[in-house]
């Protein structure tokens, strides 16, 4: 039996781990009293008594917690913080070098939602000499409100809500978003992408996109999407050649899912490069899983919701 201890489980990352790990029978999790969750030596204790733990916490308590990483417990930390650390392995196993590494490593940090979608988009073109790394690329990204966790979830399902939260708010507007430099550095780039995420009146699911113009492939149309297949023959990533609904795209489609669908559409002026996911599933906890499934040497969609 597989010993697991969810680290924040009352979150919403943490909240979906606990549902998904549920109706499986080679999982046992280890539970925290309400009082012992805010005991650093009782959580020290339910990780290094676990196979696996995973952290759903703030960037500051995942930080603080890395003295109680020993003993050969999986830590999967599903905040920021060590994305961009060499200590730790990123959990995007879809990049041909990671899937192997996250087989053997006790230590691995779960991308970000947004830069799932980016780097699933750009990183095997750049892999394949087929963009250029030193352009530079402007992504659109629209998401649910879970993605905002507990605080904002309870003000858009609040009765008495802000008018304003009926309408997609763009944010990050400083162009500093968190998940920038393991968008930078897990695929290439020279440059951060222009960003522009944007939040709304859905509870989850996730589109991102990316205008490739013509002047920044070396390649044509074609065998973009040649790449893209060849690339995603394997793990929760597919490409597909048509993921739209009668000329639109909803960046609902994927909700309550844990895989992510890949697409090309545009002309020979301008590419339109699109992922479409959940941010909870393969923004976030999905991935978590799989990246469990995978350091445990178990099929990596065991137990997960996929098309």
């Amino acid at each position: 039996m597989i010993k697991v201890f969810v680290d924040g489980s009352s979150g919403t990352t943490g909240l979906r781990i606990n549902e998904r790990l549920s109706g499986r029978e080679d999982i046992e999790m280890i539970k925290l009293s309400e009082e012992e969750r805010k005991d650093p030596s009782a959580r020290e204790d339910a990780l290094k008594a676990s196979d696996v733990t995973f952290w759903c916490l703030p960037d500051d308590a995942s930080a603080e917690s890395e003295y109680m990483i020993g003993g050969g417990t999986i830590v999967i930390d599903t905040a920021t913080v060590h994305r961009c650390d060499e200590k730790w392995t990123y959990g995007f196993a879809e990049l041909r070098s990671l899937r192997e590494k996250i087989a053997g490593s006790s230590m691995i940090a779960n991308p970000g939602c947004h830069a799932s979608g980016f780097v699933a988009l750009i990183a095997p073109l750049i892999e394949e000499g087929a963009i250029d790394p030193e352009a530079f690329f402007t992504s659109c990204s629209l998401t649910g409100y879970s993605g905002g966790g507990k605080k904002m979830i309870a003000e858009y399902e609040a009765p008495d809500r802000d008018p304003l939260l009926s309408a997609p708010r763009l944010y990050s507007l400083g162009q500093a978003h968190k998940h920038l430099p393991e968008m930078v550095k897990y695929t290439g780039l020279k440059k951060a992408p222009g960003f522009e995420p944007i939040v709304c009146d859905f509870y989850s699911g996730m589109q991102v996109s990316v205008v490739l113009e013509a002047q920044s492939r070396k390649v044509s149309p074609a065998t973009i999407k040649e790449i893209y297949a060849d690339t995603y023959k394997a793990g929760l990533i597919k490409y597909t050649d048509s993921q739209d609904q009668g000329g639109y795209m909803s960046a609902l489609s994927m909700s309550g899912r844990d895989d992510m669908r890949v697409s090309v559409y545009g002309n020979e002026e301008r590419l339109l490069l699109v992922s479409s996911f959940d941010n909870l599933g393969k923004g976030a906890s999905g991935a978590a899983i799989q990246n469990m499934n995978i350091a445990l040497g178990l099929e990596e969609d065991l137990g997960l919701i996929t098309g």
